[in-house]
């Protein structure tokens, strides 16, 4: 039995790719790492309670004695590392936060997996350390060549804390594999969506907002272009990459989904006004407001390499995905007015308090 160790797993992509592995997989043990800030919720794995194979731990990938015990007693096989600060608007206002915990903490993430690598003669160890990235680490593409994308090669050029803290990340991953011949493969995915999304990212954001018939509040002239992807086609890449990707190698994942983020939340307003049968759902909530500091005109990826050395695609065209994102977020309410009020915290996080 493989055992797969996930930081991060109670967040929005990690909880999917944990769910990911549990459904497709059945001879394996999945060894979930999740500090449960306020981006963490245990409710997003509510429907693998009580399955023996998810074990989950409470703990910060910072905290080097904790992940020493957590990879001495289940002895992971895989590293699948999504334990990140990811929202750019916080890491604008508090960029240490970021450096901390996504540089640092996966230098610390690093350090351990690597102590338990081929260890014991080789009858167990790490196999493989997958680091999850962005594609907002290249930096920014023009509108107005709509051909030019972002390839493995491209230079990396963040402009952001957020997207700063994530190069380093990727570069430390990189520096261990050439210096150590650690076996690792790093990420970088362009947008996500799905279900289990936190509502400060921009497409919860407007469906939550429409839903209620709030502002819905979008930066400059709306016009900054995004890729796409749906969360499950990630987590399947994900997968391919911790079985089958070439040690050290880098694959950009991407949707083939690019659109203007007014095209977005015009899509929103339209899908959410039929799904919920509400005429007051309209482009009249749109608000323009003041453009995000240093804020990427256009990311743009081209998965050709995934694609031609794993056989993967994204499946979910975005007219597809976002018709499913909007309707589970209507049927499930009661995760939404937990998380947006707050009380998501509460009684998971007791549950496990200390573990």
């Amino acid at each position: 039995m493989k055992t797969y160790l996930v930081t991060g797993g109670a967040g929005f992509i990690g909880s999917n790719f944990v769910l990911h592995l549990l459904n497709k997989h059945d001879d394996i043990r999945v060894v979930n790492v999740d500090a449960l800030t306020y981006a963490g919720n245990l409710e997003n794995l509510k429907s693998i309670e009580g399955d023996e194979r998810h074990v989950f731990i409470q703990a910060d990938i910072r905290d080097k004695s904790a992940m020493e015990r957590a990879f001495a007693e289940y002895q992971p096989d895989f590293v699948v590392n999504f334990a990140a600060e990811s929202h750019v608007d916080r890491s604008i206002r508090n960029p240490e936060v970021f450096a901390d915990t996504n540089v640092m903490g996966t230098v610390t993430l690093l350090n351990v997996a690597r102590a338990a690598w081929g260890q014991a003669d080789g009858r167990y160890g790490v196999h493989k350390f997958v680091q999850v990235g962005t594609d907002e680490v290249y930096g920014s593409l023009p509108l107005d060549d709509p051909e030019v994308f972002f390839r493995e090669d491209t230079p990396i050029n963040p402009h952001s804390p957020y997207s700063a803290s994530k190069a380093a990340a990727d570069l430390f991953v990189k520096a261990y594999g050439d210096t150590y011949g650690f076996p690792v493969n790093i990420t970088r995915c362009s947008n996500n969506y799905g279900p289990f999304q936190f509502p400060e990212k921009l497409i919860p954001l407007m469906i939550n907002n429409a839903l209620q018939h709030k502002s819905l509040p979008v930066y400059g002239d709306g016009l900054n272009v995004r890729d796409w992807l749906y969360v499950e086609d990630h987590c399947k890449a994900i997968d391919m990459v911790v079985s089958n990707g070439t040690v050290g190698e880098v694959y950009n994942v991407g949707g083939h989904n690019e659109r203007p983020n007014i095209f977005i939340v015009k899509k929103i307003i339209e899908e959410c006004s039929k799904a919920a049968d509400d005429a007051e759902i309209t482009d009249q909530l749109i608000a323009y407001v003041e453009d995000r500091k240093g804020h990427d005109r256009r990311y743009g990826i081209a998965p050709d390499k995934i694609k031609a050395d794993l056989g993967w695609y994204p499946e979910t065209a975005f007219e597809v995905g976002i018709v499913k994102t909007i309707r589970w977020y209507l049927n499930n309410p009661e995760w939404v007015e937990h998380v947006t009020s707050g009380t998501y915290q509460d009684y998971y996080r007791a549950m496990y308090e200390g573990k």
